[in-house]
């Protein structure tokens, strides 16, 4: 059954489903469907016990991709989620949800701080500042609940617009397997990120973590994962 264009929702058996999410999340301008939406798809796959969550997106609304998270974690189904082409902004936040994460050898993974468009006088954009740095703390605690990173870490690579190769996301600790290659090619509107690579179709992308103080610890504890990768080869 498809919904809607990027969203499908299939009954693969009669105790296994596989969810799509190839578009933006959120309804109106993101282009995608609403949380509501979702959770209401979900539950009409039934009583299911596995759901294999396939993910390519560039993100959208962090209300709506919280709580599509908040659905898909909260299902008594084994989630397993294939990150086949890319899971960015809060499409890596919804991956969160994964009892397993996989990730295709060659999509790309990025996290970085939530963004807004704000209009109003200076209370109201303090306000909402302050509300954009309470997600912000809300979406490292997920990634580091569920994946075992430090938070001055996640911190850091949120503040810097962080992105991550297959090999860099596994020795990072946002996934726990590289799978084959996917012909689908990662489609990222670069005006909407700062730090994007300039070549998506290349393999060999750079983490980038401005070069100060500040970050690191960041920095240190990326090489160790990339080290401890190494080491398992």
């Amino acid at each position: 059954m498809t919904i809607k264009k990027g969203f499908q929702f299939h009954n693969r058996g009669p105790k296994s489903a596989e969810v799509m999410i190839y578009d933006d999340i959120g309804e109106g301008w993101f282009g995608g469907i609403s949380s509501k939406q979702f959770a209401e798809e979900i539950k009409k796959l039934g009583n299911v016990t596995d759901i294999n969550v396939r993910i390519n997106s560039q993100g959208g609304s962090v209300f709506d991709g919280v709580a599509i998270y908040n659905t898909l974690l909260n299902h008594p189904a084994k989630i397993t989620v294939d990150i086949d082409s890319a899971a960015l902004s809060i499409a890596s936040v919804i991956a969160m949800a994964g009892d397993e994460i996989r990730m295709a050898s060659n999509a790309l993974f990025m996290i970085h701080e939530p963004h807004g468009v704000f209009s109003g006088n200076a209370t109201e954009l303090r306000k909402n500042a302050d509300l954009l740095d309470m997600v912000g703390s809300q979406i490292i605690d997920t990634y580091s609940k569920n994946r075992s990173i430090e938070v001055d870490t996640l911190a850091a690579w949120l503040e810097a617009e962080t992105w991550f190769t297959a090999s860099e996301a596994l020795a990072a600790g946002f996934v726990d397997k590289i799978t084959g290659e996917m012909s689908i090619a990662a489609h990222v509107d670069k005006t909407r990120f700062k730090n994007a690579p300039a070549d998506l179709q290349n393999d060999r992308k750079v983490i980038k973590i401005p070069d100060n103080a500040k970050r690191e610890r960041a920095r240190a504890a990326l090489t160790r994962m990339k080290s401890a990768l190494i080491a398992r080869d």
